[in-house]
């Protein structure tokens, strides 16, 4: 049982459950906009994902990336660098164009851990920029980032599928935002601390509600599409219904994050009865 928590562990600290639910959203775009997923551009962004994130926490400083404190973070690092080595594999069988794409995202995550301006560590410490640039990435890697991978143009229902996805990770990065507010530094300025839980929370909830909203304003009208996002909408509002600053352990590192994991579930079940 002890090595069994600790395995869990390992797969919730090294990245692999977020991996996992960015690879789901990547598939929530083959089903609901009939992009093809090149089996490629899975991997890449599966183990590029792992990479990214344990980057970000655990390697922005170059003394703990490469001088690690720990034997548990030794494991992350070495495991991060094989990773990587997977990732830049599977990148060289991706065409150029999806490089030019890949090379904006990577900027912007480079932006988001390593400093860039006077006084200021990096640009997640700009005041509440944080949550909106993890977002903006995720939403491009899972909606546009397909879409120029197999040529298809950005069309209006794209477009309207990409404000979806933003909304989405905006919304699930809420229950962190809340759960860390006793422990980030004021200068972070993220949402519960300008408005306060219960503002964000409500906040939180009207983005649910757009979210749903703008299903109704795509040109095409699919079924699973429509049923989909509503059982989607009514698991974030639950969700943001059970968020508190008191959590469980694996409230949000878990659960929350499994969402998008449950969410393709319910999708592929719905494409298979239409």
């Amino acid at each position: 049982m002890k090595l069994l928590k600790q395995f869990f562990n390992f797969y919730i600290d090294a990245s692999i459950h977020v991996a996992l639910a960015v690879v789901s959203l990547l598939y929530a775009t083959d089903v609901l906009l009939n992009i093809s997923i090149d089996i490629h551009l899975n991997f890449f962004v599966f183990f590029g994902t792992i990479t990214a994130y344990n980057f970000i926490k655990y390697g922005v400083e170059a003394k703990k990336y490469v001088l690690v404190a720990t034997p548990y973070h030794k494991y992350i690092q070495i495991f991060s660098i094989f990773c990587a080595l997977i990732a830049l594999y599977h990148l060289s069988f991706l065409d150029k164009s999806s490089w030019y794409f890949l090379l904006g995202i990577l900027v912007l995550t480079g932006l988001y851990a390593i400093p860039v301006l006077p006084h200021t560590k990096n640009l997640r410490n700009l005041g509440g920029l944080k949550i909106f640039i993890v977002a903006l990435v995720w939403a491009g890697t899972t909606v546009i980032f397909p879409a120029i991978k197999e040529g298809i143009a950005i069309s209006w229902d794209v477009m309207i599928e990409t404000v979806q996805r933003f909304l989405v990770v905006l919304i699930l990065l809420v229950p962190f935002e809340i759960r860390d507010l006793a422990y980030d530094v004021p200068e972070l300025k993220t949402l519960p601390q300008r408005f306060g839980v219960t503002r964000t929370k409500i906040y939180a909830s009207f983005g649910v509600l757009l979210f749903y909203v703008l299903t109704f304003l795509k040109d095409s009208f699919l079924m699973v599409d429509i049923l989909g996002k509503g059982i989607l909408f009514l698991v974030l509002g639950f969700t943001m219904y059970r968020t508190k600053p008191k959590q469980s352990r694996y409230f949000s590192s878990f659960w929350v994050e499994a969402i998008p994991i449950f969410w393709l579930g319910i999708l592929l079940w719905l494409q298979y009865f239409f």
